[in-house]
C-alpha cells in the first residue's frame, strides 16, 4: 500500500492510499482522484517522507543544544502546511459541514431549479433539497425571489472515509 501526500490546484493538502504508483496514475488519469474539499481533479503529488518499519526500537533521544537543554520541535496541528490555503482543522470542519448538509438534504440532481420553483409556488411540500443548477438557472431563481446558494460538495463528503 502506498500512502501519498497530495495537493489540488487550490492548495488543499490531503492524503491518498493506493495499491501502487500505477494504481494512483491510472485513477488520476480516469478522474477518480479528487480533492475531498473542493472536488478538484487536478491533483499533484507532494514530497513525503517514507516510513521505515525497522522493528520495535527505543525512541531516539531528543537532540541536545550547546547549553545542554533538550531541543524538540513541535508543529501546531492547526498550522497550515506550506501551499495549503486552509489550516487542517478548518479543512476538517468544512468536510464535517458538507457531510451534515448531505445527511440532512435530499439530492434532486439536475431537477433542482424545477423542484425549488414548485416548492416556492406551493405545488409541493417544502423540504431541504440540494442538486445541480446552471449559473443561469440560479440567477433566474434569485430573480424570482427563491433563495439559493452555491455549495460545492465534494464526492468524498458523500461517503464514509476510513
Amino acid at each position: 500500500m502506498k500512502v501519498l501526500d497530495l495537493q489540488c490546484q487550490h492548495g488543499h493538502v490531503f492524503e491518498g492510499w493506493f495499491g501502487s504508483e500505477d494504481d494512483f496514475q491510472s485513477q488520476k488519469q480516469r478522474g477518480l482522484v479528487q480533492c475531498p474539499l473542493c472536488a478538484d481533479i487536478h491533483i499533484d503529488k507532494r514530497l513525503s517522507a517514507p516510513r521505515l518499519n525497522l522493528g520495535a526500537r527505543e525512541p531516539a533521544a531528543a537532540p541536545v543544544t550547546p547549553s545542554g537543554a533538550s531541543s524538540v520541535s513541535h508543529a501546531a496541528s492547526d498550522t497550515p502546511v506550506e501551499g495549503s490555503t486552509l489550516p487542517p482543522a478548518l479543512q476538517a470542519a468544512w468536510l464535517q459541514l458538507a457531510r451534515k448538509v448531505i445527511a440532512n438534504t435530499e439530492d434532486v440532481g439536475p431537477r433542482f431549479a424545477d423542484e425549488a420553483r414548485r416548492m416556492h409556488h406551493g405545488e409541493i411540500q417544502e423540504r431541504a433539497i440540494r442538486g445541480q443548477a446552471t449559473a443561469q438557472e440560479a440567477l433566474q431563481l434569485l430573480d424570482e425571489g427563491i433563495a439559493v446558494m452555491p455549495l460545492p460538495l465534494p464526492a468524498a463528503a458523500k461517503e464514509t472515509l476510513q
